[in-house]
């Protein structure tokens, strides 16, 4: 997927005003995978920011140790370790008030799963509920295989490294209480991952079908057959969950964020807003305020 690696050291890139910070995740060569795991420390300060920002690439993290609160999205999520946490690309997340924070990172973008394409869905399903506090069990499995993957990176066999990350997203999943979807077709699979890059501004079936080559009608029926629910309803729940990440973590104004997110009518976006939510823009904005008080 274009953009989602770079080299080492490489520039953030200018974003407009109010935009979040979008991490990309870096790699030593152009041709080495997109994949990292190793400590907090060895993946870098990015890896426990304090500020709101979004992924071009799927984070696993094993949380050991630390006091604060891990933020994603809309939720707020204590830190009682041990946990277990899953952040997709165009999540928005951060580290609040966070001390002694230790454990283990896992990074990959959606180009390395593409042995197990259907582990993509799994993992926008466990994002739903991102945070799990671990048994000793369960942290004990997730140790083992955290270390295999940090392990195994230094010998750089890619085949392995990619069946090691679908032991872990599928171990993740039943921990989680997430059953592993069913084989999706190709193209609900690209409509899950379109919907999952708001930046790319596609806020229609139409435009999804679009960008996909396919008719609207086409799209309809193969979201339907692959997750049982229509592609208008996913899109109105990323659309909603857009317009609230931009609500709590920026200063733009409503019709600001309208405009971010499709709608070129404020007053129809606070309708639709207040529809899916049951509060008005600046409702909602008051009571994540007053909540992050």
């Amino acid at each position: 997927m274009r953009g989602t690696t770079v080299p080492p050291g490489t520039p953030c890139e200018r974003r407009r005003p109010g935009e979040l910070p979008m991490h990309r995740l870096e790699v030593p060569t152009p041709h080495a995978p997109p994949f990292a795991a190793g400590t907090f420390d060895d993946i870098g300060p990015l890896s426990r920011a304090e500020f709101p920002h979004r992924h071009t690439f799927h984070e696993l993290v094993h949380v050991t140790g630390g006091t604060g609160t891990h933020v994603v999205d809309t939720a707020r999520w204590p830190l009682r370790p041990p946990h277990l946490g899953v952040i997709v690309p165009g999540q928005v997340h951060q580290w609040a008030g966070v001390r002694g924070l230790s454990g283990h990172v896992v990074v990959f973008t959606d180009d390395f799963l593409l042995d197990h394409p259907a582990d993509r869905e799994l993992l926008h399903r466990l994002s739903e509920g991102p945070w799990l506090t671990l048994d000793d069990r369960a942290d004990a499995d997730v140790t083992r295989l955290i270390a295999d993957l940090v392990e195994e990176r230094r010998h750089g066999d890619e085949s392995v490294l990619r069946a090691l990350v679908h032991v872990l997203v599928v171990r993740a999943g039943r921990l989680l209480g997430t059953p592993p979807p069913a084989p999706a077709g190709a193209v609900a699979a690209e409509f899950a991952r379109l919907t999952a890059r708001p930046d790319l501004g596609l806020w229609s079936v139409t435009a999804h079908a679009g960008r996909l080559g396919v008719t609207p009608g086409h799209l309809t029926e193969a979201v339907k057959a692959a997750t049982g629910r229509t592609a208008a309803q996913l899109l109105r729940e990323a659309r909603t969950r857009e317009a609230q990440r931009f609500l709590l973590r920026t200063d733009l104004t409503v019709r600001q964020v309208a405009s971010r997110v499709g709608f070129a009518d404020p007053a129809y976006f606070c309708r639709f807003f207040r529809r899916e939510t049951g509060l008005s823009p600046g409702d909602f904005r008051r009571a994540g305020e007053k909540h992050h008080d």
